[in-house]
């Protein structure tokens, strides 16, 4: 079966029984939120959404390489009143099938508008969960260094003998630091906190996320001519940034509207690459970078 820089139509638990084991690098993907996007995918109750995901994580477990990492957007939703517990339930399921649960993303929508219901706020963020299916895994965080930014330039322009060492945690924490080590830094990493806008202009899918945000995630944790993986395609945005950053994609949806979407939206992509041929070279070059500094940090570990 081909399935490289390919948008296959059927569910993804299905479809992915033809692929190889240990196939694709990076999983990235935002299936239904349960009892949303019912006239598109029929709506999953709730109480029944572990049961309905667990056999498709199987399939991504098996399909997943062992350095690979699993990235997925989800939220859960308010029931009479309080937030149900469907993806808590989730994780500790995923956790039983042989996932490791590393780490959680915040996305902050930046340009979320205010509101509120008669008990809570509206939400401006979402989560994306890490999963992997092992403790060694491959990462470049030097891939999505940000600008160190103003606060800087005041902060590191008189330091004091305490901000010249390590300044241990007054609470016995273990936690520690020198704000000296900041200086001559005009990068830095990022925390898990992600700022970025919703995707307002795209209505061809009913949630759609912007592109920067898998591109995000290809970045920190693939390479050029990596495979990513998104069963839940939609539109076809993560298919979109892989091919864009030099990366070979892999789509699934049940939706044959949506298998056309993307379809064409990787057709406009494809003709659209001589255009940003020299971003691609930079991506590319930068890629090289981090895949050299990150193999200097796992050969200087202990």
């Amino acid at each position: 079966m081909d399935y490289l820089n390919e948008i296959l139509l059927g569910d993804c638990g299905e479809v992915l029984k033809a692929l190889p084991d240990n196939a694709v690098d990076l999983i990235f993907t935002s299936p239904p939120y349960a009892d949303q996007r019912k006239q598109t995918y029929g709506g999953v109750s709730p109480d029944e959404y572990v049961e309905w995901f667990l056999p498709k994580a199987e399939q991504f477990l098996r399909v997943l390489k062992p350095t690979g990492t699993f990235i997925l957007n989800i939220k859960e939703r308010v029931v009479d009143g309080q937030r149900h517990t469907y993806v808590i339930e989730l994780i500790l399921a995923m956790k039983k099938q042989g996932w490791l649960w590393t780490e959680e993303f915040i996305w902050h929508k930046k340009n979320s508008y205010p509101g509120k219901w008669p008990n809570r706020f509206r939400d401006n963020w979402e989560r994306l969960i890490q999963f992997n299916k092992s403790k060694k895994f491959n990462m470049y965080q030097e891939a999505v260094m940000v600008p160190v930014g103003d606060w800087a330039k005041e902060r590191l322009a008189k330091l004091s003998d305490t901000d010249r060492t390590r300044d241990e945690s007054k609470v016995g924490s273990g936690f520690g630091k020198n704000i000296s080590n900041w200086l001559g830094r005009d990068m830095v990493y990022p925390t898990n906190v992600i700022h970025m806008a919703t995707e307002c202009s795209n209505k061809n899918h009913s949630a759609v996320f912007p592109v920067e945000l898998p591109k995000w995630f290809i970045r920190l944790f693939t390479q050029s001519g990596d495979t990513v993986l998104d069963p839940f395609i939609g539109s076809g945005t993560t298919a979109v940034a892989a091919l864009q950053l030099a990366r070979n994609y892999v789509g699934i949806d049940l939706n044959p509207e949506y298998i056309e979407i993307s379809r064409h939206r990787m057709a406009e992509t494809q003709l659209g690459l001589p255009y940003i041929a020299e971003e691609r070279e930079n991506y590319q070059a930068r890629d090289g970078v981090a895949h050299s500094l990150n193999e200097r940090r796992h050969d200087e570990s202990p």
